[in-house]
């Protein structure tokens, strides 16, 4: 493809889907191989504590892999070889473990800030405290060490949010990592040594334009096409960065120079975008899924509108009676398109997943109830939950009910 190339709406959508991993093979039944994969097109799985339906993590392999064994997860992240690892990659988030090295530039960032970010409290004695107990009982929740501790506890702050913030902080700096979640989601810590393998552990840092190049080679291959902002929005970075940084922008620079990047015009975007010489321009892509509010496809809300024609806002943190379309919202993914979204409640207790509302995107072809239909099936099945129950609140819902009885 030529630099002065150009790519409609709809090309975009399906070179971002492939570029995702929407044009993968399905495997049956979905393997550790199947989850690496995924996970080398995704490149990092957000986290979040929000478990109306399904953690986070979860989600962006379901709607790629279909139905999988979870406990896929916690192997690749707790098991050896351990396969990814938990960092401030987007937000909190699982990432190949082998961006370790990649982001020490990040972790030295953080460290220099120590007490612009976490204040004056967390001083060195409290840190080398808490690796010494770390060192000493393996790995820890921040409640572990701050209930399990013989020591008095007075005169120098050590009290569970004290604890962990300095936590926080040593996870940031890369002085403790994360050896996994215990039953409760809290994050059991321990030494770095016992957590990232020796070869990334021990490998050389890149330099910080290489590192910065990195992420934004990255960034280019789980999107397929993308704008500047939206490169530099994947792995956290900035487009123009403060002084001794290298910025997305001008590593998108270096990389079209290089010609990994090529520059090309997008209907629906007003940036230049760049499209991955590896990318794939499918002429369809088979998808029915849910999306994830945290799915990569929907994170940069802007891309989102521009690709797919479609406005989406977490609303989980409005009230009640400011919401348009529900608590935990995912969007409807068939084909290339963006044609519905469901408000949806994983009901445990029950072993009932409730459809708490069900609408249709303008344009959203006819077989979008019956497809939406199966999908739902699908997911509870996949959730362990016996049925669907479908609201009546939207317009999807009134012929979207019947169908899943």
């Amino acid at each position: 493809m030529s630099t002065s190339a150009s790519l409609s709406r709809a090309q975009a959508r399906r070179v971002a889907l492939a570029a995702q991993g929407f044009l993968d093979p399905a495997h049956e039944p979905p393997t550790m191989r199947t989850l690496s994969r995924t996970l080398g097109r995704t490149g990092v799985l957000q986290v979040d504590s929000v478990n109306v339906l399904q953690r986070a993590h979860y989600m962006p392999l379901y709607a790629r892999m279909g139905p999988y064994d979870v406990d896929l997860v916690r192997r690749a992240s707790e098991g050896r070889p351990r396969r990814m690892v938990e960092y401030w990659a987007h937000v909190q988030a699982f990432m190949p473990v082998d961006l370790w090295p990649v982001l020490r530039h990040r972790m030295t960032r953080y460290r220099d800030g120590r007490h612009k970010w976490w204040g004056t409290a967390i001083t060195e004695e409290l840190t080398a405290e808490l690796l010494a107990e770390i060192a000493d009982r393996g790995a820890s929740t921040a409640r572990d060490l701050d209930d399990g501790l013989p020591r008095p506890k007075e005169g120098w702050g050590w009290n569970w949010s004290t604890t962990r913030r300095a936590l926080d902080y040593l996870f940031m700096v890369g002085d403790v990592a994360v050896a996994g979640r215990n039953s409760q989601f809290e994050i059991r810590y321990d030494l770095p040594e016992r957590v990232i393998p020796a070869e990334h552990l021990h490998a050389p840092t890149p330099s910080e334009p290489d590192a910065a190049r990195e992420l934004v080679r990255r960034a280019a291959r789980s999107h397929g096409v993308a704008t500047v902002k939206d490169l530099a929005d994947y792995y956290r970075m900035r487009a123009v960065p403060a002084p001794g940084q290298t910025g997305a922008a001008t590593a998108v620079a270096e990389l079209v120079e290089e010609g990994e990047l090529l520059p090309v015009s997008v209907e629906g975007l007003r940036r230049q975008a760049y499209l991955h010489r590896d990318a794939r321009v499918p002429r369809r892509i088979g998808a029915r899924t849910l999306l994830s509010p945290f799915d990569p496809v929907v994170w940069e809300r802007e891309r989102t509108e521009a690709l797919f024609d479609f406005y989406y806002r977490i609303e989980i943190y409005t009230p009640v009676e400011k919401r348009v379309h529900g608590y935990y919202v995912l969007p409807f993914l068939l084909g290339d398109r963006i044609v519905g979204r469901v408000d949806l409640k994983a009901d445990r207790k029950a072993g009932l997943l409730r459809v708490m509302a069900a609408y249709a995107e303008p344009g959203a072809p006819g077989e979008t109830t019956e497809e939406l239909a199966l999908e739902l099936t699908r997911l509870a099945g996949w959730l362990g939950l016996s049925a669907v129950v479908v609201e009546p609140r939207g317009d999807l819902a009134p012929a979207l009910a019947p169908l899943t009885r």
